[in-house]
């Protein structure tokens, strides 16, 4: 199965909307969206690699990563976890920051609650984003997250059905 993803912007209310369906069930997505040995296998988008350097899954707790480019770039970012329901949504604040975990005030932050639902066809993942502005949700679709988020997405899908 290879389901489309649905991603749609909305500028007026500062926010993306995603959707993908996967063909696994609740536990198994979940896994691969909070351990950080599954997470590394697909976050970012080929030639890139995620590299997790911390996480500590819980309310407050971070995820401390690095996309790793085929050049030798290194891009830091983190998530701060806010409310979590076990196999069933997280939220978080994803930002840009330093090796040390320094948020970089140059990028945005976005607010993110992910979302996990039991379907017919197995687990359907929402992801809803809110941006500070509309400004930093420009920037933020400017640097191509629509397509590296699409490839990761659709990257794990490739693992599912492996």
């Amino acid at each position: 199965m290879n389901s489309k993803i649905v991603f749609n912007q909305d500028f007026e209310s500062k926010s993306i909307y995603v959707m993908k369906i996967y063909n696994a069930d609740v536990s198994k997505v979940w896994n691969y969206f909070t351990k950080p040995e599954l997470l590394d296998l697909w976050w970012a988008p080929k030639p890139w690699k995620c590299e997790t350097e911390n996480l500590n899954f819980e309310e407050g707790g971070v995820w401390l990563y690095s996309m790793n480019g085929p050049k030798g770039e290194k891009v830091f970012s983190l998530v701060k976890y806010g409310e979590i329901n076990e196999h069933r949504s997280f939220d978080g604040i994803d930002a840009f920051c330093d090796e040390n975990g320094n948020i970089d005030k140059n990028f945005p932050q976005t607010q993110w609650l992910i979302g996990f639902t039991g379907v017919e066809e197995g687990t359907k993942v929402s992801v809803n984003m809110h941006f500070q502005s509309e400004e930093d949700m420009k920037k933020q679709l400017e640097m191509g997250f629509e397509e590296g988020f699409k490839m990761g997405l659709n990257q794990l899908e490739e693992i599912f059905s492996n």
